[in-house]
């Protein structure tokens, strides 16, 4: 599911609102996408990243961000 206004959503660790997630990234929200039922995104778009969320240990609700740029300078 595609969504284009936050959505809150927390690790066991940390919950994430619009404005640390942007503080985190440094980079303002565009939209997020959500994978079947699941309660944290995959992937959340800014203006100039597409941030992959990966999730890092299968006991526990950990997550880390990847942010790939969107429109890369090829010189």
């Amino acid at each position: 599911m595609m969504l284009c206004e936050w959505k809150n959503f927390s690790s066991d660790t940390e919950s994430y609102t619009l404005e640390s997630f942007e503080d985190l990234i440094g980079d303002e929200f565009e939209s997020m996408m959500f994978k079947d039922d699941e309660t944290i995104p995959a992937f959340i778009w800014t203006v100039n990243y597409v941030v992959i969320v990966k999730r890092c240990s299968k006991l526990y609700t950990d997550i880390s961000f990847e942010k790939i740029p969107r429109n890369p300078v090829c010189e």
